[in-house]
């Protein structure tokens, strides 16, 4: 995968160019549009603005892109890789087409132009959307009715796909995983695959995971296929790569989880992690004209129609992701992620040195050590992510990002070495 590192001042200057061919709220005669940019009687105090107030923020909005493009407010309405867009803000849907095309092309491995996607407000509604498109997709072309369409999953996923079952009507069928591997097996997918057979479904959706959201693992999509295919069930895969999306690609180049595959209708990835975008940022991705199938035609108001969950979503994220995908280019991000996953080998050799037991995929930053190793004073004073809030911890989840320093993972080890010596 390579796409080209711009300057920080060659950054600065397309965003300008690309608010530029919006609509100007301040100067234009817009008298449609039910949203406006941000105004500074509400976002201004006693005459401060209150980015002044942020040590880090330059006062000269001009000169950073994104928070100017917040104030701007554009809204990307819509599908923009699909259809026509609404007709306001042609510059900044630009660069989130241009986005778009590095996730599902450079990064994703789609053939030039032979993909739909957009920026949604997550991967939560990514994953929806995935489920969304491929239901009516089946309902379509094998006459599914309500009740017939499996939702088949590990029991590791994100409890989106929960979610997406519950709003769309699907039957979910989470699929029991090894303990220590946290893989699903053949005989675990066969039983649960076969159960849903006898409770009626006709075709299924199945998800497999780039990257769990407890865990990091990765799924096996071989398992699945081969019990769709044994019971003969119609199928279609999602990828849910919104944890290892901006990762795993870059560390395993060779894998089978992109649109490489042909059996991957879909894809979902979130920037708002590994990328480090603003909070709010998912990807949503699938092959071209698949999208057609949630089209709302009934959005008439709307130019080009709408695709979406959401509908109105934030310009200022798209942008963001450009920025960031921009900013570090194809090599600066490949040897970020190397770096991550190279420290968080060494945070594992130490785990290994005291006898703890944990999980780590070894292309992930990521690593589950059994509860019983961690102290709860520790898991509360490093903010440790436990697998379950309602109920006593089996897993304390750790991530090795950019803001996690050597030092501390190492005052982490050392009260872990205290507990287990």
């Amino acid at each position: 995968m390579y796409w080209e590192r711009l300057s920080r001042e060659e950054i600065r200057r397309r965003v300008a160019i690309a608010i530029d061919g919006n609509v100007n709220y301040h100067t234009d005669a817009v008298l449609g549009f039910p949203g406006t940019h941000l105004d500074a009687e509400d976002y201004y105090a006693d005459g401060c603005s209150v980015l002044t107030r942020i040590p880090w923020a330059s006062p000269l909005l001009d000169d950073e892109p994104f928070l100017r493009t917040i104030i701007e407010n554009p809204n990307h309405i819509g599908c923009h890789t699909a259809a026509e867009s609404e007709v306001g803000f042609p510059g900044t849907q630009a660069l989130e087409r241009e986005a778009l095309a590095i996730c599902a092309e450079e990064i994703m491995g789609a053939p030039a132009g032979a993909y739909d996607g957009y920026i949604s407000p997550g991967g939560t509604e990514s994953n929806i959307q995935a489920c969304w498109v491929l239901r009516n997709l089946l309902r379509r072309t094998h006459a599914a009715r309500p009740g017939e369409v499996g939702l088949v999953f590990s029991s590791d996923t994100h409890y989106s796909l929960w979610k997406a079952a519950d709003l769309l009507g699907l039957r979910p069928y989470p699929v029991p995983v090894s303990d220590t591997t946290r893989e699903m097996g053949a005989d675990a997918a066969h039983a649960t695959v076969a159960a849903a057979v006898r409770d009626g479904v006709r075709c299924v959706i199945g998800v497999v995971n780039m990257g769990t959201t407890m865990f990091g693992s990765i799924d096996d999509l071989d398992v699945l296929v081969a019990a769709f295919e044994e019971h003969n069930l119609p199928f279609y895969l999602h990828v849910d790569g919104a944890f290892g999306g901006f990762i795993y690609p870059f560390v395993v180049p060779d894998h089978p989880l992109d649109f490489r595959n042909p059996l991957i209708a879909s894809i979902t990835m979130d920037a708002h992690k590994m990328l480090k975008a603003p909070y709010g940022t998912g990807i949503f991705l699938c092959r071209k004209g698949l999208i057609d199938e949630v089209c709302t035609t009934q959005a008439s108001y709307v130019h080009g129609k709408d695709y979406t969950v959401c509908g109105s979503r934030s310009g200022a994220n798209a942008v963001a992701v450009w920025m960031l995908l921009r900013d570090a280019g194809s090599e600066g991000h490949t040897d970020r992620c190397r770096r991550l996953v190279e420290r968080t080998d060494r945070f594992c050799s130490r785990l290994d040195a005291m006898g703890v037991a944990y999980y780590r995929h070894p292309a992930m930053n990521q690593v589950a050590i059994r509860a019983e190793y961690v102290p709860p004073e520790t898991a509360r004073r490093f903010l440790l992510v436990p697998d379950r809030h309602d109920d006593t911890p089996r897993w304390w989840k750790i991530i090795v990002m950019d803001h996690v320093r050597d030092a501390l993972l190492e005052y982490l080890l050392e009260e872990i070495g205290e507990q287990n010596t």
